[in-house]
């Protein structure tokens, strides 16, 4: 897992500091033997019960970017943007080109159909990584082997393991706000200090079950031009340093608006090391690629900056990863 080209560290005191974060911060054994969810546990009846107080306009925000031919990816590790293609269409049916069909459908004079399917990777757009997306000493969340993810996917930590647990108080913070900035440039590390302030700004609070939504408007600036955002380019994001803050504040679930949520270049010389203590120890649940410029104009235009947040991954059994439709609900 070493990126020697990409830290700004190196050496033993690295490697030092992930251990000494896995130690402390680990969530393996906490929630059972068996667990597959991680971080998620920490979202129960209370958590969604309490969240329908943030609902106080009726108003409903998206944070999904679309999924089509004009996002990010550009073949980056294999992943392009998703394709729809066509099985029967409205122009097929106009120039009589649909077969019969069989029974009741055939039977209706003048009728015709439109049908689809998409091909996707899972994670090119707004999406969540499973808990056995990144492994380290050969091992996935909750100690279990990386082998356990074979041709057929995950027998253990898929995406499944999240479906109908996403549902809670969700809460943004808005640094480029914070910062009075349009942007974060690339390489800026989201620090606990950035955190705190934000709450402190923006007047909320951060606890158990939360999901916390944080925004660089980086999605923001690369969508007229995407660049390398699909390749995992340089972005600002998440300091490594700020995983104790989740930890302490019981976090269930970080989402941002970057490719992959933690600060490139790495902060040390381990690839990614924020996933590395964060997803695979930790058990937290990571969003990456959510579009958050409405909810942060519509937070800003009014002050309230938590609401009900929906952002179920669909049920795909052993996935690494699944698009999903996050709505702020106000």
């Amino acid at each position: 897992m070493a990126d020697a080209g990409a830290g700004m560290g190196t050496g033993d005191a690295d490697e030092d500091l992930i251990r000494s974060l896995i130690a402390r911060l680990s969530n393996w054994g906490r929630f059972g033997a068996d667990d597959q969810r991680g971080t998620l546990n920490h979202i129960g009846p209370e958590q969604i019960l309490a969240a329908k107080d943030c609902i106080r306009s009726g108003s409903v925000v998206s944070m999904t970017l679309p999924y089509d031919s004009a996002g990010p990816q550009i073949g980056g590790i294999g992943r392009n943007n998703p394709q729809l293609f066509m099985l029967a269409s409205g122009t097929d049916y106009l120039a009589g080109r649909q077969d019969p069909l069989p029974g009741a459908w055939g039977a209706a004079r003048g009728m015709g159909y439109a049908d689809d399917y998409l091909v996707m990777p899972t994670q090119v757009g707004t999406q969540w990584d499973s808990l056995a997306h990144v492994f380290f000493d050969g091992k996935m969340y909750n100690g279990r082997s990386a082998s356990e993810v074979g041709t057929q996917g995950a027998a253990h930590n898929g995406i499944e393991n999240y479906h109908a647990k996403l549902v809670t108080r969700g809460v943004l913070l808005d640094i480029p706000r914070l910062l009075d900035v349009d942007c974060l440039e690339p390489g800026t590390a989201i620090t606990i200090e950035h955190l705190d302030a934000a709450c402190e700004r923006q007047g909320v609070q951060v606890g158990t079950g939360d999901a916390l939504v944080v925004r660089t408007g980086f999605l923001e600036q690369r969508r007229r031009d995407w660049g390398d955002f699909g390749r995992g380019g340089d972005a600002p994001g998440l300091s490594l340093h700020t995983l104790p803050w989740l930890h302490e504040h019981e976090v269930a679930a970080v989402a941002t608006d970057t490719w992959g949520v933690e600060v490139r270049p790495n902060e040390v010389a381990f690839f990614q090391p924020f996933h590395i203590v964060g997803l695979t120890h930790m058990g937290l649940a990571i969003g990456e690629i959510f579009d958050l410029e409405a909810i942060a104009d519509a937070s800003a235009a009014d002050g309230q900056y938590d609401f009900f947040f929906s952002a179920d991954p669909l049920p795909l059994t052993g996935g690494i990863g699944s698009p999903v439709s996050a709505l702020a609900i106000r």
